[in-house]
C-alpha cells in the first residue's frame, strides 16, 4: 500500500514544534505515527523528494530522518523503491509490548462488569430461551423481545418510538458500520465532532469518505460551523450525550436550534452515564430525522456486545438487506439479557453512578497533586475526561507511558491531520487507588521525557 505525501504531511500535524533538529524531530514524529498503527507495516512511504515539497522542507531533512528510522528498524529501503514501513525486532502492532504485566491500562474507556446485576439477566434469559427454540436463530432485526425493550427506553425518555423503528446490532460500534455501509459512497464527506471517538473516524476512512472535522471546544459545539459544515456534508457523527473524548453535553439550547442538512447520526451509547446534570433528552426530540445508535457497553458491560439503530423503517429495511455482508444476526441469549436489563431499569444504575463520580474526582484530584500543569475541564458524565498538556507531547508521551507501567491512548489517536498532540483521553473506570498510582506513572513518564527518554511499545488498542 503507498502512502501519498499529503496523507503523511497531515498525519504529521506540526512536526516542527519540540527541541532538536529538524531531522530529528521529523523522525520521532513518524516513529510515533508507525508504533500508533497510523502508519501501517508494509505501507510504501513517499519519496524524499515528493515528502519535502509537502512539508516545505528540505530533502536533506527528509533524508536524514528516513535514514534515522531504517538505523533504529522502523523503515527499509531498496534500491529504486520507496521506503517501507516495519518494526524493529519480532513483535507487530496485533501483539503490543507491555513493560510488565503490572501496567495500569487507561487507553480502556469501560467499566467493570456489575456481576450480581448481570448474573440475574441471563437467568431469567435462559428461562425465556425455549420459546425461541423452535426458531432457526438468524434474526437480522433483532428478538422482539429487545426491540420491544429498547423502544420502551426512547419512550420512558419522552421519544415516541414502536419496536419498527428499533433493529438490533452487535453493539453501536456494529451498528455505526453498518449504517456506513448504506449510506455513503467513496469520496462522500462526512462531518464529524473534533476530536470524537476513534473508531468512528477509522469506520468512514474504511468507507473512503473524506473526513470534515468541527472543533468541539471547552465552550462546547459550535452551532453555526456545525450547519454550515452540514451543507457540504453528505453525513453528520455526533456524539452529544457526554462526548467521547472530552465528557461534555450538548446543552438543550443548542440541541434545540441545531440543523444540519444532511443526515445525521448520533451516538447515545453515554446517555445513561450522567453524574451531575439530568439524563439528556434525546436529540431526535428536536431533529426526528435523527438516526440514534445506542448500546450498553458503557452502562452496563463491555462484554456484552449488544447494540441497536433507532431510525425510520425504510432505512432499517435497506441496513437489514446489506447486513448478510458482514454478519447474520445478534445472539439471542444476549438480546435476551439485555432486554431484562433495559425493562428493569437497569442500564442506569445510582450505586454505579456514584462509584463513577468517586472514581472521577479521585482522578482529577490525583491530577492536580501531580500534574499540576494538566488543564482538566470537570465531566458531568460519562467515564472519560480531557487533558491538556502545556506542550505538544501527547504521542511521544504514550510511547514512554509503557516503560513505566502505564498505558494511554494518545490525543492524535481522537482527531485527524496530527490534532491533539496537547491531548489525552483518561477514563475514570478503574479503583480510586489504580487512577492515583497510574497518574504519578505518568507523571514520571512525562520526566523522563522531558530528560530525553524514549518509547518502543506499540500502543494499546483503543475502546
Amino acid at each position: 500500500m503507498k502512502v501519498s505525501s499529503h496523507a503523511v504531511a497531515r498525519m504529521l500535524g506540526h512536526w516542527r514544534e519540540g527541541p532538536g533538529p529538524a531531522h530529528q524531530r521529523l523522525s520521532d514524529r513518524l516513529r510515533l505515527l508507525i508504533l500508533d498503527g497510523r502508519l501501517s507495516l508494509g505501507a510504501a512511504l513517499p519519496s524524499e523528494r515528493d515528502l519535502a515539497t509537502a512539508l516545505h522542507t528540505s530533502r536533506t531533512t527528509v533524508g536524514a530522518s528516513f535514514r534515522t528510522l531504517v538505523g533504529q528498524g522502523y523503515l527499509t529501503t531498496r534500491s529504486r523503491t520507496r521506503a517501507t514501513v516495519r518494526l524493529p525486532g519480532d513483535f507487530a502492532p496485533e501483539q503490543p509490548v507491555r513493560a510488565d504485566a503490572d501496567t495500569i491500562d487507561l487507553s480502556f474507556a469501560a467499566p467493570a462488569a456489575p456481576v450480581e446485576v448481570l448474573h440475574a439477566a441471563f437467568a431469567a434469559a435462559l428461562e425465556g430461551l425455549p420459546r425461541h427454540f423452535e426458531r432457526h436463530g438468524y434474526d437480522r432485526s433483532g428478538t422482539a423481545e429487545l426491540r420491544e425493550a429498547v423502544a420502551r427506553w426512547y419512550q420512558r425518555r419522552g421519544l415516541p418510538t414502536r419496536p419498527d423503528h428499533i433493529l438490533i446490532t452487535n453493539g453501536a460500534q456494529h451498528a455505526l458500520a453498518l449504517l456506513a455501509g448504506v449510506l455513503l459512497s467513496p469520496r462522500d464527506r462526512v462531518l464529524i465532532e473534533h476530536p470524537t471517538y476513534p473508531h468512528a473516524i477509522t469506520t468512514f476512512i474504511r468507507a473512503r469518505a473524506r473526513i470534515l472535522p468541527v472543533a468541539v471546544t471547552s465552550c462546547g459545539w459550535d452551532t453555526e460551523q456545525l450547519q454550515a459544515a452540514g451543507q457540504a456534508a453528505n453525513l453528520a457523527y455526533l456524539i452529544p450525550d457526554f462526548h467521547n473524548p472530552t465528557g461534555m453535553c450538548m446543552p438543550t439550547s443548542v440541541r434545540r436550534r441545531l440543523r444540519i442538512a444532511c443526515p445525521v447520526i448520533v451516538d447515545e451509547t453515554m446517555t445513561d452515564l450522567a453524574l451531575d446534570v439530568p439524563s439528556p433528552e434525546p436529540f431526535a426530540l428536536h431533529m426526528p430525522t435523527a438516526i440514534s445508535i445506542g448500546s450498553v457497553s458503557k452502562s452496563v458491560w463491555g462484554g456484552l456486545r449488544i447494540g441497536w439503530i433507532r431510525a425510520v423503517p425504510p432505512l432499517l429495511e435497506r441496513v437489514e438487506r446489506a447486513r448478510p455482508a458482514t454478519d447474520l444476526g445478534t445472539p439471542v441469549v444476549e438480546q435476551l439479557a439485555t432486554a431484562v436489563l433495559l425493562n428493569e431499569h437497569r442500564t442506569r444504575r445510582p450505586d454505579t453512578l456514584q462509584q463513577l463520580r468517586s472514581q472521577r474526582d479521585s482522578l482529577g484530584q490525583a491530577l492536580t497533586e501531580h500534574l499540576p500543569g494538566v488543564d482538566v475541564v470537570k465531566p458531568t458524565g460519562g467515564v472519560t475526561l480531557w487533558a491538556t498538556f502545556p506542550r505538544p507531547i501527547s504521542s511521544r508521551l504514550a510511547a514512554v507511558a509503557p516503560d513505566h507501567g502505564v498505558a494511554i491512548a494518545a490525543g492524535p489517536r481522537f482527531g485527524v491531520g496530527g490534532a491533539f498532540e496537547r491531548n489525552i483521553r483518561l477514563p475514570y473506570t478503574l479503583p480510586p487507588g489504580q487512577l492515583a498510582t497510574a497518574v504519578r506513572r505518568l507523571a514520571r513518564a512525562e520526566q523522563a521525557l522531558a530528560h530525553g527518554a524514549t518509547g518502543t511499545h506499540a500502543p494499546a488498542p483503543i475502546a
